[in-house]
């Protein structure tokens, strides 16, 4: 079914993109100030009404051709990076600010919907940025993880992450029978750690010697200012809210990572070293507007195997080369929240898998 799709399907827009991935924050901003139903739009296309057009609507996306012209999908970077960085105050405002006039239920949706999307948007969208050469795309992508809380992820993701995918030594590479509560215990001070040690190691075997302001002074102080314009926007409950939608995010990043990673290993070769990185390594989910909406972050496989490469022109291969999950990545991340129920819906896609590969090196651990 996957292949039928993929051949008869076009290649996703980028206006698709662009509609998928900006029309939810516009929705909760105008429902910061109005109130009503355009809240109830910004957390209900979140929640649930991509995924239902994922399933009622299974659009294939085939691949965009080798060469195409990607300039302007930078712009839909920056927009969804800028939006990033105003909606968390105007969130902040319209949940905990003495002048809003939102109910309790209407300030609830608006944590609920601008949580959601700066997980499953705005983060996408850092990642992105934070793989960019261009150096004021790449400061936007730490500036937005600073924001969020989580600057360290623009280091130790492209340092570490991205070498030693699908490795112990990779905190953010979740190993079969891991939950997700145990997972992210490693995983969030594991990475902080060893991002900061990537970073301090890059500097050391600098023959020329690099001065740039180090990046954990920026990831702390961003996150400073940040709480000090959360404190200057609706005083300690500000500062609470702010720190909740940053952790509300900082889960569904690490969500993201426990899915796409889960359970698939890389082996090691006589010599130690682990094979290099293949198409293997990573979970994909082939869903039409839930890979829009998250700017293709589901095609996992493809960014691995080629970090630098574009957004829209990432691959998706046939299931029986890049493993493929049956759910849209979103929901399998709210499985994963339920470990019993995850395990025992992962395991025999791990099984299908390895039977079609001879059986991958792997570990399993005692979930927690």
């Amino acid at each position: 079914m996957l292949k039928m799709l993929k051949k008869s399907s076009r290649p996703v827009p980028l206006v698709a993109f662009t509609l998928a991935s900006v029309l939810p924050v516009a929705f909760l901003a105008l429902g910061a100030a109005q109130g009503g139903f355009w809240l109830w739009f910004g957390f209900l296309y979140m929640a649930a009404f991509t995924v239902l057009l994922d399933q009622l609507l299974p659009f294939g996306t085939a691949d965009a051709p080798e060469g195409q012209d990607v300039l302007s999908s930078d712009n839909v970077l920056v927009g969804v990076g800028a939006a990033a960085l105003v909606i968390l105050p105007i969130a902040t405002w319209a949940i905990a600010g003495d002048s809003s006039s939102l109910s309790l239920g209407e300030r609830l949706l608006m944590f609920l919907g601008t949580g959601l999307w700066l997980g499953q948007v705005a983060h996408p969208a850092a990642h992105e940025l934070i793989h960019r050469t261009n150096k004021p795309m790449f400061h936007l992508g730490q500036a937005v993880y600073s924001a969020m809380l989580i600057g360290h992820h623009a280091s130790a993701h492209r340092l570490v992450h991205h070498r030693h995918v699908a490795t112990d030594l990779d905190p953010n590479s979740a190993r079969e029978g891991e939950s997700f509560y145990a997972f992210v215990r490693r995983a969030s001070v594991d990475s902080f750690k060893a991002g900061l040690k990537a970073e301090n190691d890059l500097r050391a075997r600098s023959s020329s010697g690099i001065r740039d302001l180090h990046p954990y002074v920026l990831y702390i102080g961003g996150a400073l200012v940040a709480l000090i314009l959360a404190l200057s926007i609706g005083g300690f409950t500000g500062l609470i809210v702010w720190l909740l939608l940053a952790a509300h995010a900082q889960v569904q990043v690490y969500l993201s990572d426990y899915v796409q990673h889960y359970g698939l290993r890389r082996v090691t070769r006589e010599d130690g070293k682990a094979e290099p990185v293949a198409l293997h390594h990573s979970w994909n989910t082939p869903h039409w507007l839930t890979s829009a909406m998250m700017l293709n972050a589901p095609r996992h496989s493809d960014h691995h195997a080629n970090p630098s490469r574009p957004y829209p022109l990432l691959r998706l291969d046939t299931p029986e080369v890049t493993p493929q999950l049956p759910w849209p990545l979103p929901v399998a991340c709210t499985m994963a929240l339920f470990p019993k129920y995850w395990k025992r819906q992962m395991r025999p896609e791990l099984e299908r898998w390895r039977s079609l590969h001879g059986g991958a090196d792997h570990a399993e651990v005692t979930p927690a």
